[in-house]
């Protein structure tokens, strides 16, 4: 029975009730890091949403033709997805042709697309484990999923999942690719948090390592990445910033690599 309370209190009472068994039932653990966090979607929901939203951007975009360079995004993508311990995902790896883009993304279950404009940054197969370990790692950690678990919890009520699932409403895909850092139709990635880009690039890290990659790479691709990137931004717009700097990632990455070289096995033909 609710208490006789002002109608406000109510409210705030009635969504403790729902949010109650969610929050039990959806309590989840990251991968690696062993960080706790509210999960409402299931692995399997999150891959079906993943793969329509995929297409969706896939056909939104021109593909690259190159073989070669297809062949080797996908090598460098099979070796690192065979280590993530995500066995399930349907991985793919695509190739987006678009020079002036310098970046990369993923959506649930392992659809990794890339821009060939952030290959000026990679160079050689080393660099471009240090891309595709970082998206990997948003999808071993569920980024996604907990970003629109926490849009779920606050403000979207109770039949929202539903909804979602559903696919039905047309600001569905839009609500996806934003939870997942897609901006299609825009040219442009819209961030995750700080937290979850330095989660993905500690995961990141660990898989390059035990895919037989040195992880010091990451090093130098975040100073390559650094040299082509025009922002500088100020310390003020450093703080409301999601993305941290090149030279706060490499920091962070100097302070991992003591833990990545446990992960490290030399593999002879893996390109160093």
């Amino acid at each position: 029975m609710i208490p006789r309370t002002a109608p406000g209190t109510q409210a705030l009472f009635l969504a403790f009730l729902w949010t109650c068994p969610l929050l039990f039932s959806g309590c989840a653990t990251v991968p690696y890091t062993g960080r706790k966090r509210l999960l409402l979607l299931s692995e399997g929901e999150e891959l079906a949403l993943g793969k329509r939203a995929y297409q969706e951007v896939l056909q939104n975009s021109r593909l690259a033709q190159n073989p070669e360079a297809l062949a080797h995004l996908k090598r460098v993508g099979e070796r690192l997805a065979e280590v993530s311990g995500k066995a399930r995902f349907d991985w793919e790896f695509n190739l987006i042709e678009d020079d002036k883009t310098i970046n990369a993304f993923v959506l649930p279950g392992g659809k990794v697309a890339v821009y060939t404009g952030i290959l000026k940054a990679t160079q050689d197969e080393a660099g471009l484990a240090v891309v595709l370990g970082h998206e990997i790692g948003h999808a071993v950690a569920r980024h996604g999923a907990e970003r629109i678990s926490q849009q779920l919890l606050v403000g979207l009520g109770g039949t929202a999942l539903q909804v979602l699932l559903a696919g039905k409403d047309p600001g569905t895909q839009r609500a996806l690719h934003q939870a997942y850092g897609v901006g299609t139709g825009l040219g442009v990635i819209l961030p995750f948090s700080r937290k979850h880009e330095a989660e993905a690039d500690h995961i990141g890290l660990l898989l390059m390592a035990k895919a037989g990659y040195d992880p010091e790479a990451a090093v130098s691709f975040w100073e390559r990445m650094e040299n082509l990137s025009k922002d500088r931004r100020s310390p003020a717009s450093r703080y409301f910033s999601t993305h941290p700097t090149h030279r706060e990632r490499i920091a962070n990455i100097q302070k991992l690599l003591p833990e990545a070289r446990k992960y490290l096995r030399l593999i002879p033909d893996v390109p160093k």
